[in-house]
């Protein structure tokens, strides 16, 4: 070995050795303290096309330094007290791209070194190359010689067994960080992950369940995205200017929290020249361009680099798992992100696994035998996580991950990717005509991934919001289906035209759910525009147009308008069973609607003769347990109520109200109908104490599943003090 011609500063030198190894030796020093200079040695060897030396390990190489950490009082405390104790632990945090694992990372190295006296270490191990250059640069510093080094880099002293030695000998506490651990195979590949008495060790890892992490002495941390005051105020540390912290809640929650992307914006909004956006402004453009204007804020910040960059940090998770031998991830990524943010059932990707659903067109190809590998590799890199929701298994990820995927889709295959989805939720909805609590409860989870859906301009698309509408309704939970439906209205009209067969469908059952959730008025207006387009489009006799007719007679029903609401009824049954026939499900459920009618015009002897007819047809047509049979039941015992039967209705109003909960659980809308009858009969029989009773907890709980305002809900309380009065009286 012999010494070139060059020149070194202070006690610095370089060498040369034959053939391609070549020795860098470093010497730092460090700002003079109580005990005098610190000095520390940084030695990297490379041989042939191996490593080179990390321009310093002994200061955290971050693209962005963090300013205020905010939240994670909690992890800060328990990592805080092990840089304060004797050492012997490795901590592994863990967490998606731009969750703030680095910033955490290097708010403890500073804590330490600052704080505990501990020498700081920061090395890169996001691959190989980058973990071996920086350990054997620590190795140096901690007293490794240059011979040492070189047989390391060499391949003729195990590289890692040097390094550890050398940690383990220490005169001084340190910490060592491993950042951007995201593959733990490269910690793996010759045991670089170890515990020593003399230090701490402290991993930022997107991989969040390596057997790594379970080893003895191992602690780990997931990180997740900020509560949401936390995340405004990073807004406002950042860009104090920009607007208030009602302002920046709602710029937060639309970046769903996390702090990658709060950190940019705050820095776009500080640092704008040309143009001076409010929050307010922003959380508009948001809506428009999402993560596009995110990842401006990056400029003049370290924005070239993939981790700093919204639309980019998940890229190297997927790059990873494609090097592992599974590009099928990004295909179920594409598929999840035309999808909401909110949690996706397993049981929607289920039926791809076992070949009863081909999502077809993805580039890759999501072969059933690799969706489960391809789902795995996703939780384990943080790209998604597993959550239940109402006792079912689901996966989410993080809206701002999957809004930036999705706008990475090329636009020439959107509309197969869009396909493919809408393939899953359309085998995933539950069968028409269901509405038990189960039923509710799924299409709850699934109406989100429609309506992000609906936003794809696709016939197929529009056909499925207008189908998962119509189950919602019939589920019962009408204050969803009239939420819902809004959107469908709009996004089916944008596809086909206004004067369509569809939109028609849709606008009845915005109708209907306006009638169900007692705005009466709306109601009979939009059925009648929707019965006059209907009759002019598709005829008088034609299904849709009498399915009009029956809703406007409900409509005018709950109006008061009873001899208008007999008309339409009578219409809608001559309808029914001309085109449909005597015993068809719609006759019979319109036939209903008029026995209901028929006690408020006081016409008892057709009450009479009908009554007992409709419910004989429902039994033999329908079934005993048919939603109809039991609402045939329900308006008769309804109807001798309201003629002073009271000894009939009570048995039968009982037996509605036991079909009820049975079929349909104790919340539905319909269910608390019955419940009303039922109390209501059992207050003309005299028991008014049991009747209060039984009104009180009705009024409560219709209050909770249809709102306070519901005319029902005052219905109820009305009867109460009514009878309340009463019985002081």
């Amino acid at each position: 070995m012999s010494e070139l011609g060059a020149r070194a500063s202070g006690q610095g030198r370089i060498f040369q050795t034959s053939g391609d190894q070549h020795i860098e030796e470093h010497h730092h020093y460090y700002g003079a303290g109580a005990g005098g200079p610190l000095f520390g040695r940084e030695a990297v060897f490379s041989a042939g096309a191996g490593p080179t030396a990390p321009d310093s390990v002994r200061m955290p190489l971050v693209g962005r330094a963090p300013g205020i950490l905010r939240d994670r009082e909690q992890l800060r405390e328990t990592l805080g007290a092990a840089v304060a104790g004797p050492g012997g632990e490795v901590h592994v945090v863990h967490g998606m791209g731009g969750c703030g694992k680095t910033a955490l990372a290097y708010w403890l190295f500073n804590e330490a070194v600052r704080e505990h006296g501990r020498v700081g270490f920061w090395v890169n191990a996001s691959e190989l190359m980058s973990l071996r250059a920086g350990m054997l640069a620590v190795a140096g510093d901690r007293g490794a010689g240059a011979g040492e080094l070189a047989a390391a880099a060499a391949g003729r002293r195990a590289a890692a067994d040097l390094v550890w030695h050398h940690l383990d000998h220490s005169t001084d506490p340190w910490l060592l960080v491993l950042d951007n651990a995201d593959d733990p195979t490269v910690l793996e590949s010759g045991a670089w992950l170890r515990s020593s008495d003399r230090g701490l060790v402290l991993v930022t890892t997107r991989h969040a369940t390596s057997p790594l992490w379970r080893g003895p002495g191992v602690h780990r941390h997931p990180l997740g995205v900020l509560p949401l005051e936390e995340a405004a105020q990073v807004l406002c540390d950042l860009a104090p200017d920009a607007g208030d912290l009602a302002s920046a809640r709602k710029v937060a929650e639309r970046l769903g929290r996390l702090p990658l992307a709060l950190t940019l914006a705050g820095s776009h909004l500080s640092h704008q020249l040309l143009e001076s956006w409010s929050m307010d402004e922003y959380d508009r453009k948001l809506g428009e361009e999402s993560t596009v204007i995110v990842d401006r804020g990056a400029a003049g910040h370290g924005g070239s680099q993939s981790r700093q960059l919204v639309g980019r940090t998940w890229q190297l998770s997927l790059d990873a798992l494609a090097g592992q031998g599974l590009p099928e991830a990004t295909a179920l990524l594409r598929l999840l992100s035309f999808l909401a943010a909110d949690p996706v059932p397993l049981s929607v990707l289920v039926p791809v696994a076992r070949g009863e659903v081909t999502v077809d067109g993805l580039e890759p190809a999501l072969r059933p035998e690799q969706l489960e590998p391809a789902l795995k590799g996703l939780i384990d890199h943080s790209l998604a996580e597993l959550v239940t929701v109402d006792g079912a298994r689901c996966v989410r990820a993080h809206g701002v991950l999957l809004d930036s995927v999705a706008g990475g889709v090329p636009e020439d295959r959107r509309a197969t990717v869009a396909d493919a989805a809408a393939a899953l939720l359309e085998a995933a909805l539950p069968g028409e005509g269901s509405d038990s609590p189960a039923t509710r409860s799924r299409l709850a989870l699934l109406t989100p991934h429609v309506t992000r859906l609906l936003t794809v301009a696709a016939e197929r698309t529009a056909i499925l919001g207008v189908r998962t509408l119509r189950q919602v309704y019939e589920s019962g939970d009408y204050a969803a289906a009239l939420a819902l439906a809004p959107t469908v209205v709009e996004a089916v009209r944008g596809v086909v035209g206004a004067e369509h067969r569809l939109v028609l469908e849709a606008e009845h059952l915005q109708g209907t759910a306006l009638f169900r959730m007692g705005r009466f008025a709306e109601s009979e207006q939009l059925h009648r525009r929707v019965l006059e387009r209907r009759e002019a489009l598709l005829g008088a006799d034609d299904v849709d147009t009498l399915h009009s007719c029956a809703a406007l007679s409900q409509s005018l029903d709950l109006l008061d308008r009873d001899e208008e609401a007999e008309a339409w009824a009578r219409r809608a049954l001559d309808g029914y069973r001309r085109t449909l026939g005597e015993d068809s499900a719609e006759a019979l459920f319109i036939w209903c609607g008029l026995i209901e009618i028929l006690p408020q015009l006081g016409k008892e002897r057709e009450f009479a003769q009908e009554g007992p007819a409709l419910v004989g047809a429902c039994e033999r047509a329908l079934g005993p347990d048919h939603p109809t049979t039991v609402l045939a039941r329900h308006d008769y015992a309804g109807g001798l109520f309201e003629f002073g039967r009271h000894a009939e209705a009570e048995p039968m109003a009982r037996r509605v109200l036991a079909d009820r909960i049975r079929l349909q659980g104790p919340d539905h809308p319909l269910t608390l109908s019955a419940t009303s009858l039922t109390a209501r009969v059992t207050h003309a029989l005299g028991r008014t104490d049991e009747a209060i009773t039984m009104m009180k907890e009705l009024s409560e709980h219709r209050a909770r599943v249809l709102g306070h305002e519901h005319p029902f809900a005052a219905h109820d309380r009305a009867w109460v003090a009514t009878w309340q009065t009463a019985a002081r009286g």
